[in-house]
């Protein structure tokens, strides 16, 4: 909650700053010259600036709450509790004696392995205690292991340094928090302060090391490259496959009322079925070779692309038609230069989404008995709580689908010139 709350806050603050500085700077480009913006597509445009600051932000956070070595100290957000802590525990006696004596944990990285740090046993039956706990983790300490009156002649802990503690109840200190079993032994939880622990988010420079080790000696087997462009090929075929079947499909629902009726149940009931509820079904058809990857993938595709062509061809301004028609064009020709050329722009906004769908599918495609793929890596390396290796996954897979989406708009672009121009 707090990176989002911080994230949040940089938003506004940018945006704040941003827009005050652009209005001392007179613009001069067409769209400053309209009178009105709002609600017009055409006048909207990506603020670069706000993509250069949300990307840096996003890594700034990233660094900050995983204690980047990329990102100076003062930048990092408070990070857990490291070194020696010490606290007082105070036993009594069943006849109401008591005592005091003090306990020294080592807290350390968790990679590494350290003796209990040697401390005198004072004075009194209580005797001084030493143990260890690694960051990000907590340790129960048996302090009556070594006083002279311990728990087998009654004595029980009252309190953690001067504050009265019970079992089920816990004490905050200056190191951490000390919290009582119900047997009576105590717990020790250093403070976790607002890092990560790298294994639910390591730092960047972590993913990036990652990254180079898989490009250079691959992993389970194959290559980086071999793994991405498996993934790359299932999720072409399936989507391509989807498309010749979903645009015919498309384009018949939405010019025969016959193929309308019989088809629209089958796709609306369909549309809202996630892909991943259909893997049992696929295994039980097509097995769990290639074969059936490639069928998740199209039934992803499939009915985004039926709907989007429909979509389209509903669309086409009916004036055009009757345009066409009263200049004495056939159907053929109608279809050729009026309702194809129109219903494209739907296809190719239906096709980037249909893309997307496919490259969220993967990951869950692979993952049955898949030998090769950036979802069988992910899946892999999840089982074995890699989260650098499932990190890179994903920023693979999303660089990959980013790309894919800027080459299918640069297409669209070439392709469809005359979209959003009436």
């Amino acid at each position: 909650m707090i990176p989002l709350l911080i994230y949040v806050a940089i938003f506004l603050v940018a945006y704040v700053i941003v827009h005050q500085l652009r209005r001392r700077i007179r613009r001069t480009d067409f769209t400053s010259l309209k009178t009105v913006t709002f609600g017009d597509e055409s006048a909207v445009r990506p603020d670069r600036a706000a993509s250069v600051i949300s990307v840096v932000t996003i890594f700034l956070l990233w660094g900050a709450f995983t204690g980047s070595d990329w990102l100076p100290r003062w930048l990092h957000a408070p990070g857990p509790f490291e070194g020696v802590a010490t606290f007082d525990y105070t036993a009594e006696t069943p006849d109401g004696q008591r005592d005091t004596a003090t306990v020294t944990v080592l807290v350390h990285p968790i990679d590494q392995e350290v003796a209990a740090p040697e401390v005198a046993p004072g004075e009194g039956w209580a005797k001084d205690d030493s143990a260890t706990v690694g960051v990000w983790r907590s340790g129960l300490i048996r302090v009556d292991r070594n006083d002279e009156l311990g728990r087998d002649e009654g004595a029980q802990v009252v309190a953690v340094d001067g504050q009265p503690i019970a079992p089920g109840d816990s004490v905050q200190t200056p190191f951490g928090r000390v919290g009582m079993s119900p047997k009576g032994t105590l717990n020790f939880e250093p403070k976790k302060g607002w890092q990560m622990e790298p294994i639910w988010l390591p730092p960047p420079e972590a993913v990036v090391a990652r990254i180079v080790e898989i490009a250079r000696e691959g992993f389970r087997g194959s290559t980086l490259w071999e793994h991405l462009g498996y993934s790359l090929m299932r999720v072409v075929l399936g989507f391509v496959c989807g498309a010749l079947v979903g645009i015919p499909l498309g384009y018949a629902m939405g010019l025969s009322d016959w193929f309308r009726g019989w088809f629209d149940p089958i796709v609306e009931f369909m549309r809202p079925v996630p892909p991943l509820a259909l893997i049992p079904l696929v295994i039980i058809w097509a097995g769990i070779g290639e074969t059936g990857k490639i069928i998740l993938l199209f039934l992803a595709a499939l009915w985004i692309m039926a709907i989007a062509a429909r979509a389209g061809v509903s669309g086409v301004k009916i004036s055009k038609v009757h345009a066409a028609y009263s200049l004495g064009a056939s159907k053929a020709q109608i279809m050729r230069h009026v309702i194809v050329p129109n219903s494209l722009p739907e296809i190719f906004t239906g096709a980037r989404v249909a893309m997307g769908v496919c490259w969220g599918t993967v990951v869950a495609a692979e993952l049955v008995a898949a030998e090769k793929g950036a979802g069988m890596m992910i899946m892999v390396a999840s089982k074995f709580q890699n989260t650098d290796i499932v990190i890179m996954g994903i920023i693979l897979i999303g660089v990959i689908g980013f790309g894919i989406d800027i080459l299918m708009r640069y297409a669209e672009r070439l392709l469809v010139p005359w979209k959003g121009k009436g």
